[in-house]
């Protein structure tokens, strides 16, 4: 997989939760997540105890509260969208602080917000304690289709190739004097989005060569051997395996 590559999510440590096999996180994460989009809106205290678990997490991990609630600005988007369910789903109306609401789209907004919130919580705690090659190699070895693996792989270290063009292109450009105050300078940056277009499509068939004479025929050869034992794979399950008891419980109750 090539060296590591270090990504602004996640957050150097040895905490427990850092040393776990990054397949065994990724399910752990995945079966939550999917233990929490089973659970009945009604059950509010519910989700007040899925926060609690992932709390628990963060603070096993060391991870600061500041840390997460920053990147869970992400979240924004669906925040926008909930907010408007109760104007526009149609139903009973309610009163909320002078304003007329739907019911059924206040339920849908709470589903919404709530199940979103705990999601992005989970991944942002997946990013946050695993970095982006020991994910790419976590997902090899849960089988994932190597073709899907490796187009991942390559777009994650592209990007930065292909950011780091843009800001060198960005600083030529204000070297030059340029500033973009309005409709008369969009040309310089159409032919700006161009020339990074072009340059990038040359820099990938020469990474292409340069992998094809070096033996590359469609897979890519596995340099470190990621394992789990038993003993790893009880303590990842157990977030999931404690969101799954309250959910049964959310049914039941």
């Amino acid at each position: 997989m090539g060296a590591g590559h270090a990504h602004k999510l996640y957050r150097h440590g040895h905490s427990p939760v850092h040393g776990l096999p990054p397949h065994c996180k990724i399910v752990a994460v995945f079966c939550f997540v999917l233990v929490v989009v089973c659970t009945p809106r009604e059950a509010i205290w519910a989700f007040g105890l899925y926060a609690a678990l992932l709390a628990a997490v963060a603070v096993v991990a060391r991870i600061p509260a500041g840390f997460l609630l920053k990147r869970l600005v992400v979240e924004v988007p669906f925040v926008a969208f909930a907010l408007l369910m109760p104007f526009v789903v149609p139903g009973e109306q309610t009163s909320v602080l002078g304003v007329s609401v739907s019911v059924p789209g206040l339920w849908g907004a709470w589903n919404v917000l709530a199940k979103a919130t705990l999601g992005v919580a989970a991944s942002v705690l997946l990013a946050s304690t695993t970095e982006l090659r020991a994910v790419l190699l976590g997902l090899q070895r849960l089988r994932l289709p190597p073709l899907l693996v490796q187009i991942a792989s390559f777009m994650i270290r592209y990007g930065d190739v292909v950011t780091d063009e843009m800001r060198r292109m960005a600083i030529a450009r204000r070297s030059r004097g340029f500033e973009a105050r309005g409709v008369r300078q969009w040309r310089v940056l159409a032919a700006s989005a161009g020339a990074l277009f072009i340059r990038s499509y040359e820099r990938g068939e020469r990474v292409h060569l340069a992998m094809v004479s070096r033996g590359y025929a469609g897979t890519m050869p596995v340099i470190d051997e990621v394992t789990a034992d038993r003993r790893q794979w009880a303590y990842a399950a157990t977030l999931p395996g404690l969101a799954l008891a309250v959910c049964l419980l959310g049914w039941t109750l």
